[in-house]
């Protein structure tokens, strides 16, 4: 469009286009702005610019809704699972800034479909998990993060085996995601995922956009069934993932 924003008039509607819906998801279920948002924008931008920028508007969704919550959050489970989450996030950015865009587009597609049909299907067994699931569930849930921005599902799964409290479980995932997010942020901007052409613009632009979508999904969220939303949001899942494999693949 300009020397400041490396994309096109038409480019920057549909990136405010995905940014306005994965906010509607984050303000209705408190999670999953960047699972749809991401597999959305790898068809718009790269992959390497679509984490970075995701992750620049999480840093202000996420201290947003984390305000609302903020007394209903678990610490001990937030204790739990962020040294482990650490340690993922840096492997993740690791293979993030060195495999090629065709290896992590094919990932992020079968991670979409895989996580929708899981999820449509009737998801995993809902028996209390162990604590000790917090090494593995940490080390997965970065990782994700950093390569796709995706660890919430895997987060979501491990805290809703050991809170029984809705509130609690929500404000805690939110606690995790805004912990993830800071980490995040500060290892992208050492090792120069950051600096890529016009990302601090094309972010600062998507800002209003982020805020009206997070208007909209605390409305939604008071007055629609969990239920519906959560399978609209599989089901764009998986469509979303299809769409992608059948991209790495032509």
């Amino acid at each position: 469009m300009n020397e400041l924003v490396p994309f096109s008039a038409g480019e920057l509607a549909a990136i405010a286009a995905i940014v306005l819906l994965a906010y509607v998801v984050l303000g209705t279920s408190g999670f999953g702005s960047a699972v749809v948002g991401i597999p959305l924008l790898a068809h718009v931008v790269p992959l390497r610019y679509a984490v970075p920028l995701v992750l620049l508007l999480d840093v202000v969704g996420m201290l947003i809704q984390g305000a609302r919550v903020r007394r209903q959050i678990n610490g001990t489970e937030l204790r739990r699972l962020v040294p482990f989450m650490v340690l993922g996030i840096a492997l993740g950015t690791t293979l993030l800034a060195n495999l090629p865009q065709r290896a992590l587009v094919a990932m992020l597609g079968c991670l979409a479909v895989g996580y929708g049909l899981l999820n449509l299907a009737g998801g995993t067994p809902a028996r209390r998990m162990s604590a000790a699931w917090a090494v593995p569930t940490g080390v997965a849930g970065g990782t994700m993060g950093a390569l796709f921005g995706t660890g919430g599902p895997i987060y979501v799964i491990y805290l809703s085996r050991r809170l029984s409290d809705v509130t609690e479980l929500r404000a805690t995932i939110t606690a995790v995601l805004m912990v993830s997010v800071a980490t995040r942020v500060a290892i992208f901007a050492v090792s120069g995922l950051l600096e890529q052409d016009g990302l601090m613009v094309v972010a600062a632009v998507m800002l209003p956009v982020m805020f009206a979508g997070l208007s909209i999904g605390w409305r939604m969220h008071a007055r629609l069934p969990q239920g519906v939303v959560r399978r609209v949001l599989y089901a764009l899942l998986i469509l979303a993932g299809v769409s992608l494999l059948v991209r790495a693949i032509a």
